[in-house]
């Protein structure tokens, strides 16, 4: 009888870790170690994706806004200029709070793009994850949504779409009419939707004298909520120090409660009575911002008083993201 011939184990081909292609997290590591891709290779990659970025917007034009747009205003409408001009057969692209049936995207009928900003996002940067959803919508068929999906460690981001220089303006709207091209003529099931949303939005202004600041109205009484950018522990100790001296309202009737957090910003808010609208509250915030921009460049230890409303702000602060 022939002798067997010795089995020999064929070298698997070594790949260097820019060729790892990714695969279902329980499968086999493409680079041969006999390990599952989520315990080698996979490991840095879901790392990359879902490491929480404090400051998703920063860099962007409007850092603020977008931060108010994001977590305050219920219906609001800005127009995205892109990196090297609009794709042909693209006539808009345009950042919407939230979209009908909370689509991450549209495609319209002709072509322009819809992006939902007020969507659950599949990892921790959301400024990656809107910048998938904005590349697959401008290469969707016409007349389709655009589903969520957790975006690739090395997709690129808003910061990389976007024109860095374009002005960031949102139009603050009182309704979700922006939905739809014709809303007075629309079905009667569209029709019922918009009006479902539109009673549960919270009528809300955004201030023209200073940036990122929206008034916005409840039943009981008044807000002005003011997404700033300065550095955290800078800004809290100059509100402490307004606060301590009795200047940190807005007239009065108006009183500083507290504070958000929110995507690595600060939002400080004020009570205001149910009987100051927006425009009453334009020049007292332009003042405000003056007394500000004063503290914040004061560099003096804060007093005990300043300390203990520092405190205070501070047990106020809720953090959104």
């Amino acid at each position: 009888m022939a002798k067997k011939q010795p089995q020999t184990k064929a070298k698997r081909p070594q790949l260097t870790d820019g060729e790892i292609p990714v695969v279902g997290a329980r499968e086999p590591c493409p680079c041969g170690s006999g390990r599952r891709y989520k315990a080698c290779h996979g490991r840095a990659a879901s790392h990359a994706v879902t490491e929480l970025v404090q400051r998703p917007f920063e860099g962007l034009p409007g850092e603020g806004d977008w931060v108010a747009l994001r977590e305050l205003v219920p219906a609001a409408t800005v127009e995205l200029p892109l990196k090297g001009g609009l794709p042909e057969g693209v006539p808009s692209v345009t950042l919407a709070t939230v979209l009908p049936m909370a689509w991450p995207a549209l495609r319209r009928d002709d072509g322009s793009v819809l992006l939902g900003l007020q969507n659950d996002t599949a990892s921790g940067d959301i400024s990656r994850d809107l910048a998938d959803t904005l590349q697959r919508a401008l290469e969707a068929a016409p007349g389709s949504p655009v589903q969520g999906r957790r975006a690739p460690a090395e997709a690129p981001r808003l910061q990389d779409l976007l024109e860095p220089e374009g002005a960031f303006e949102p139009v603050v709207h009182s309704g979700f009419e922006f939905w739809v091209p014709d809303a007075e003529n629309a079905t009667p099931d569209v029709a019922a939707s918009l009006e479902r949303a539109n009673a549960a939005a919270i009528p809300t202004v955004r201030l023209t004298g200073v940036d990122a600041a929206y008034w916005c109205e409840t039943p009981d009484k008044n807000h002005l909520r003011w997404v700033m950018p300065h550095p955290e522990e800078r800004l809290l100790d100059a509100l402490a120090r307004l606060h301590a001296a009795g200047r940190s309202s807005l007239g009065e009737g108006t009183r500083l409660v507290g504070s958000f957090r929110a995507h690595g910003l600060i939002v400080p808010v004020w009570d205001l009575p149910s009987g100051v609208g927006a425009e009453e509250i334009e020049k007292p915030a332009a003042e405000f911002a003056e007394r500000l921009a004063g503290a914040l460049a004061s560099d003096e230890p804060l007093t005990a008083e300043e300390r203990r409303a520092r405190g205070g702000l501070t047990n106020r602060q809720v953090t959104l993201s």
